[in-house]
């Protein structure tokens, strides 16, 4: 049965106009939503190097230690992603939205108290289930309350005000250190959450959620059908270039500053800062390229292929000052700041019936594969120097993106009212 406030709902929205539409509280919130995700997501990369260091563990622990910890954080983010992914098309994409940021906002709490490793581990693999229901599912509430024609808009900048979380993060540790910016962290969400009371629901989401005839958040429907899968698998194959950048390339920076000869320490801190400003530069501009374009597809492959020379050039031009490596970093931010296009196709690919198990868990599998790479990374530099065990995990993910986008189904301007069978 339809919802008789969907109905109205909707009569409201098409006397709105363009911009009432991108300004209007679910795309606020959401960007906002997507902002303390962000923060407290990259929160650990930022203050790898001081909090471990004031664990008293060694330089070399740092390295290793650190990585195993990322690790951990982004199990929890593939295992969240298929929670809350269920729970968003069972429940409602509501409801991941207030239960998520209650789980990561507690565990980011936890961390400003931590002592030893092992507590250390467990609380960001708690915090990572909890991260994992932040973008999927507004990315989906937003595109399925705005109209077609806004939809890479709307989502992109839902994505770029969200990711300059990382840059308030890096300010945040190093004007409070970083036990402080933990619950700086948590406490953001805490707020939100309070902002989030006034939100509605999806209108397409309440015509079917009393239908007992359709099976909602099945996460094995995306498995039962050969086409559903490889459609699956092409969605998170988009993803994996954003994260061998922001993974590899800022993560370990200091790693590959010290290889390229830069004469003054890298910070991985500074380097993520500056790669999620590059970020935020790129959602918004890849949105309106898709919008100009008509078309996701060719947006997103411009922007890999971009993403792709100054990768080339980062590895061939010689980097001898901090400034000209922060710069690279920059850049390349830029060219993979596809990130929100990447989640909207993912949405926009699926069922109204398993939109939200696939627009969050895509994601999280994207950043789940940075455990693959790391591990990888870790096990190259064994045989080879860090610059061409970085240049060899590039090599795949580039191959495996640039693949994923072009054999994957355009959806620009298409109706998202149909279900999955």
């Amino acid at each position: 049965m339809i919802n008789k406030d969907s109905i109205a709902l909707e009569a409201i929205n098409e006397k709105k106009t363009n911009l009432q539409h991108l300004i209007s509280i679910p795309v606020l919130v959401a960007a906002l939503g997507y902002f303390v995700d962000i923060y407290d997501l990259l929160l650990f990369g930022i203050v790898r190097i001081p909090s471990l260091t004031s664990l008293g563990l060694s330089e070399i622990e740092i390295s290793t230690i650190g990585a195993s910890i990322i690790n951990w954080q982004m199990a929890g983010l593939i295992l969240g992603g298929i929670l809350w992914g269920v729970v968003g098309d069972k429940k409602g994409r509501l409801s991941v939205l207030f239960g998520s940021i209650l789980t990561y906002s507690i565990a980011n709490i936890a961390c400003g108290f931590v002592q030893d490793v092992a507590t250390y581990k467990l609380l960001r693999f708690i915090a990572g289930i909890g991260l994992a229901g932040e973008l999927g599912a507004g990315i989906t509430l937003v595109s399925e309350i705005l109209p077609k024609k806004l939809r890479a808009i709307g989502t992109s900048i839902v994505a770029s005000v969200g990711l300059l979380g990382a840059v308030v993060a890096y300010f945040t540790v190093h004007l409070f250190d970083w036990r402080p910016a933990y619950f700086v962290g948590g406490g953001m969400g805490i707020l939100l959450l309070i902002l989030r009371i006034g939100v509605f629901e999806s209108g397409i989401f309440d015509q079917i959620k009393n239908q007992k005839n359709i099976a909602r958040g099945d996460f094995f429907m995306l498995f039962k059908k050969r086409e559903r899968f490889l459609r699956y698998l092409r969605c998170i194959g988009i993803g994996i270039v954003t994260w061998y950048v922001i993974g590899i390339l800022a993560t370990f920076s200091n790693e590959l500053g010290v290889k390229f000869g830069v004469a003054d320490p890298v910070m991985p801190g500074l380097s993520i800062m500056w790669c999620y400003v590059g970020l935020s530069i790129g959602d918004l501009s890849s949105g309106l390229l898709s919008h100009w374009l008509n078309s996701r597809k060719k947006a997103v492959l411009y922007m890999i292929l971009f993403t792709l020379g100054m990768t080339l050039l980062f590895f061939l031009i010689p980097i001898k000052t901090a400034v000209h490596f922060y710069t690279f970093i920059f850049l390349l931010g830029i060219g993979v700041g596809y990130w929100a296009m990447f989640v909207t196709i993912g949405a926009e690919q699926f069922g109204t019936n398993l939109r939200a198990t696939a627009a969050t868990t895509i994601p999280n599998m994207v950043r789940g594969t940075v455990i693959i790479m790391t591990i990888l990374f870790t096990d190259l530099k064994h045989y080879m120097n860090v610059r061409d065990a970085a240049i060899i995990i590039g090599l795949i993910c580039f191959a495996i993106s640039i693949y994923s986008i072009r054999n994957i189904s355009e959806t620009h301007d298409t109706d998202l009212d149909f279900i999955e069978k």
